[in-house]
């Protein structure tokens, strides 16, 4: 394991990503901790897909540390409508961040992958050593080649040039900035908007895809932005690593949690049509468990708390 290089408060940090989900949620983490100098950068002011644009950004502003939550993203529908511009984007935008900070000489990265990265029947709980063991979902296939990718670009620039390049992957993750678009989201923000635009509309049912039977962990976005800062400061192996809570729950049980916390009293109904991905997806969370850390909220907390959100931002 590499020398801790501990993040100081004038450190300049720059967090790729800044509007998203995740990384909107890491910027409310660094600066409860104190750390304000931080870069930013919204995608119309740079592209991060755009090779001597993001050169020209490292090489001017020369960032202590990076937090890589930039990405493409959505759920089944999406990942299976745009394909190519799932690897495509996550692989340019991967590529050029990576490189130019080992050319700027940034002193650690963090790389934020994706549970969907591990084999389809891959033993549960997911351990870290699971990856590359088997086939992927086809369904999120490209989008999980490309994380693979930025996963093997740390180990290979850590293993090539000494760099500090970390890796973690987080299991399915909610909270405030979540994108609610029915067609483009994850299933926890899609069941939030339907439950609350059933209600609103006097709707007898909700109907959800699948079966209901498929088992999913998830993990409120500040525990993840908690998790990352924790690992920057204390975590420097080439190694990938887990972060979740290690519990899990059916897509049926999480429907019906969600409608008891927006108050919804209609039906949920079940489109088996429809796929349900993975039978059951569960990180094994003993290694950043056994460094000290912990997820803290739990999921009804958690929802609650992306309701009121979604209710007083987003609906």
């Amino acid at each position: 394991m590499k020398q801790a290089r501990v993040m100081d408060k004038n450190s300049k940090i720059y967090v790729a990503g800044h509007r998203g989900l995740v990384g909107s949620a890491i910027v409310r983490r660094l600066k409860v901790e104190g750390y304000d100098n931080l870069l930013l950068r919204t995608s119309s002011e740079l592209d991060l897909r755009d090779g001597p644009s993001v050169k020209a950004f490292f090489e001017s502003e020369r960032p202590d540390y990076v937090f890589l939550a930039a990405a493409k993203v959505g759920g089944i529908w999406a990942n299976s409508h745009y394909p190519a511009d799932f690897i495509y984007d996550n692989l340019a935008i991967e590529i050029n961040i990576i490189h130019n900070a080992y050319l700027s000489s940034v002193k650690k990265l963090l790389f934020l992958g994706s549970s969907c990265i591990y084999p389809k029947f891959a033993p549960q709980p997911m351990k870290e050593e699971h990856l590359l063991s088997g086939t992927l979902e086809p369904t999120n296939e490209p989008y999980a080649v490309a994380k693979i990718a930025g996963i093997k670009m740390c180990e290979s620039y850590n293993r090539q040039y000494g760099a500090n390049f970390i890796s973690v992957m987080p299991t399915n993750l909610y909270g405030p900035n979540d994108n609610f678009d029915l067609e483009n989201s994850h299933v926890l923000p899609a069941l939030i908007r339907k439950f609350h635009e059933a209600g609103v509309n006097g709707s007898p049912s909700v109907i959800v895809w699948g079966t209901g039977n498929p088992r999913r962990e998830f993990l409120h976005v500040d525990d993840l932005a908690d998790a990352c800062v924790f690992l920057m400061q204390n975590y420097n192996d080439s190694e990938l690593i887990n972060i979740g809570t290690g519990e899990d729950q059916t897509i049926k049980e999480l429907a019906l949690l969600i409608k008891e916390v927006v108050g919804f009293e209609g039906k949920v109904e079940f489109d088996t049509s429809k796929p349900d991905g993975m039978a059951r997806k569960l990180l094994d969370v003993s290694k950043i468990n056994s460094l000290g850390w912990q997820a803290k909220i739990d999921l009804r907390q958690g929802i609650e708390m992306t309701y009121r959100w979604y209710c007083e931002n987003y609906a």
